[in-house]
């Protein structure tokens, strides 16, 4: 475990701080408590939206967020949107509009919109997916297929994007500058924290980058393979509460 001064506690949520059931037990929301009341900073990176994270905030009062893969990041004193171009958010589009049968959905600054109901999600259901960049701003662009691997979904995407692949069966697309490392840097820098001096909780692709440059990057057992080697320590599984289980033995060592 890094012997350094740890400042701050940074957890993904899903499959990480949250358990399978997306439930958060007593147990980690008392630790999480006292860990803000011991003077830790405590922040939040998640995939999801701010309106998907609702629930949780309100059991724990997160320092600061980011949300959307580093697409909008909430700090005390400022909200910072890394955006999916117009040209480029309409290029993705295009090209996945023209696989047959993809599941395709867009995060957008008024909600989510979809070709085809995703009952977790609730989105707007739409044909009209290539109106979006021209009328709204574009956080995220989201792309399954009931029968096709996930690498089949391969597109040519512009040069200020990238995609990333989600529970190995959803492939986001997002601005270059929407990362969970950038978002993780805008929170600590908000606060004056230096990364060396924080602990970073995740599970799966999108964490690895800030696992690796936090001062000591912890991967839940449940992790994927690639993050479990990434990690400087491995917890408790999400459904074990390893990231309180964690941050109680850090808080009395």
């Amino acid at each position: 475990m890094n012997r350094l001064p740890c400042l701050a506690a940074i957890v993904d949520f899903d499959r990480t701080l949250l358990r399978t059931d997306k439930s958060i037990s007593a147990y980690t929301v008392r630790i999480l408590r006292s860990w803000q009341e011991s003077g830790g900073r405590l922040f939040a990176a998640t995939a999801r939206p701010e309106r998907a994270i609702g629930e949780y905030c309100r059991q724990i009062a997160f320092d600061a967020i980011c949300t959307l893969n580093g697409a909008r990041t909430i700090t005390k004193d400022s909200v910072i949107e890394n955006p999916i171009s117009e040209k480029s958010a309409l290029s993705v589009l295009e090209q996945f509009s023209g696989i047959p049968g993809i599941v395709l959905s867009v995060e957008a600054e008024n909600g989510i919109y979809a070709n085809m109901d995703i009952p977790p999600w609730s989105p707007k259901v739409t044909d009209r997916l290539l109106d979006l960049p021209r009328a709204e701003t574009i956080y995220k662009i989201l792309a399954s297929h009931p029968e096709l691997p996930v690498e089949h979904l391969a597109v040519n995407l512009p040069d200020d994007t990238y995609y990333s692949v989600a529970e190995r069966k959803l492939l986001q697309v997002m601005s270059r500058s929407a990362t969970k490392w950038n978002g993780v840097r805008n929170m600590l820098d908000a606060f004056g924290i230096d990364p060396a001096h924080t602990v970073f909780f995740g599970d799966d692709n999108d964490d690895i980058e800030p696992i690796r440059r936090c001062g000591c990057g912890v991967a839940v057992r449940n992790a994927l393979g690639n993050v479990l080697e990434a990690a400087d320590e491995v917890t408790e599984s999400n459904d074990e509460d390893g990231v309180a289980r964690f941050l109680d033995r850090l808080m009395h060592m």
